[in-house]
């Protein structure tokens, strides 16, 4: 089992799905709403995170990684989520591997620069769905999932290589 995660002081998205062979089965997608103040929204992300990886059995988790450009302020907060994430990965065993937000719009649009629609659109298609899953975060965090799966799937056919 695979949780992507991408990672909010307000809302951080996860999905889960399932690989087997070629197929990817989505389990399930949602966000965890924070409120309060950052220590408290810590908290819930990594217990609203070690949930998910108890009850799913969860091996392998997709993180987004910050990207900083103008606003340094929102690149913190984002990186204090991630490391709450991280945690409660680390605390569970599981595997992270992190992922660019242009290596994740690459993997499931084709293009680096894809917008947030293009990315919900892509994710849609892919597990055939009627919408995007919302919140947005929740469509993002599959995407994060989708790019692991393209990359993992890459290395086994190059030995690992690049």
């Amino acid at each position: 089992m695979l949780i992507g995660v991408d990672p909010g002081l307000r809302i951080t998205g996860y999905g889960l799905v399932r690989v087997s062979g070629v197929d990817v089965e989505l389990i399930d997608a949602g966000a965890l709403r924070l409120k309060g103040e950052t220590p408290a929204r810590l908290a819930q992300i990594y217990a609203g995170l070690s949930e998910l990886l108890s009850a799913h059995a969860v091996q392998e988790m997709a993180i987004e990684q910050p990207f900083v450009a103008l606003n340094t302020r929102s690149a913190f907060a984002i990186g204090e989520a991630r490391a709450a994430a991280i945690l409660a990965a680390a605390h569970h065993g599981v595997i992270v591997a992190e992922y660019t937000p242009a290596a994740v719009k690459q993997a499931v649009t084709g293009y680096g620069r894809g917008s947030k629609d293009q990315v919900g659109e892509m994710v849609r298609l892919q597990f055939g769905l009627a919408a995007a899953p919302t919140p947005a975060d929740a469509s993002d965090a599959l995407a994060i999932a989708l790019c692991h799966v393209a990359h993992r799937r890459m290395a086994g056919l190059t030995g690992g290589r690049r």
